[in-house]
């Protein structure tokens, strides 16, 4: 099973061309079963007042999806795209906004996967280290992931988190591994001269035969300001 995470850049790329084109042939490219977006807008001027949320749907050939709307601009806005090839059984949405700063959210779904359920975490935290901070600990505690905490889980998405701290602090204490690590080998922004390490995947659980990796071809590096990082995995005791 391949899991893809991608902050889109609302589908503007490093040259600051709208392309919406171009992030779907970087993720086809790739065939992710499971994929996590963020900032997707939709009804905003800058993105053609697209709905890109039903275009990526559509054009990805996605089973079933979930659009968490975190930042609002007039009769639109942004936020997180959930996409999956197979049904999600199960789908929450919590808040992770901080004081007064940008809003932010998480999405939270048991996937019908092939090889049986999974718990998938969608998130995209702030900028400022105690608001990661806070947020980290008020997903992890929150009703909705303690739902179906004793399913293997994924947490895949834009962390912001480029000094590496979260893992050691909060993640790792509750049983996760990174799959991103060494730090060094996973840098995707700015996606033209990939410096930082923020674009992360944890997981916990039954999952073996995690293989990570971040999609670096020219395309990739025109088509937004992050680099997609996809993630093979197989549920223990199935597959090869």
């Amino acid at each position: 099973m391949r899991l893809m995470t991608y902050n889109i850049h609302k589908g503007v790329g490093s040259d600051r061309r709208y392309r919406l084109e171009r992030v779907i042939a970087v993720i086809k490219a790739e065939a992710p079963d499971l994929i996590c977006l963020q900032e997707v807008d939709r009804n905003v001027r800058r993105s053609r007042r697209d709905d890109q949320p039903a275009l990526l749907a559509e054009k990805l050939g996605a089973v079933a999806s979930l659009y968490q709307l975190n930042v609002p601009r007039g009769e639109g806005g942004y936020g997180n795209l959930l996409l999956s090839r197979w049904p999600l059984r199960e789908t929450r949405q919590i808040s992770l906004s901080y004081k007064r700063r940008m809003p932010r959210g998480a999405q939270l779904a048991v996937v019908d996967a092939p090889e049986g359920p999974l718990h998938l975490v969608h998130i995209h935290f702030g900028l400022s280290s105690r608001e990661r901070r806070w947020q980290v600990a008020q997903l992890l505690e929150s009703p909705e992931f303690q739902a179906a905490a004793q399913l293997p889980t994924l947490i895949a998405g834009d962390s912001n988190d480029w000094r590496n701290t979260l893992s050691k602090r909060y993640l790792i204490p509750h049983g996760f591994r990174q799959a991103t690590a060494p730090t060094r080998r996973y840098r995707t922004f700015p996606a033209f001269l990939p410096l930082a390490s923020i674009d992360k995947i944890f997981y916990r659980g039954a999952l073996v035969g995690v293989e990570t990796r971040v999609v670096r071809g020219r395309l990739a590096r025109r088509a937004s300001d992050h680099l997609p990082v996809v993630c093979d995995f197989h549920l223990q005791g199935i597959g090869p």
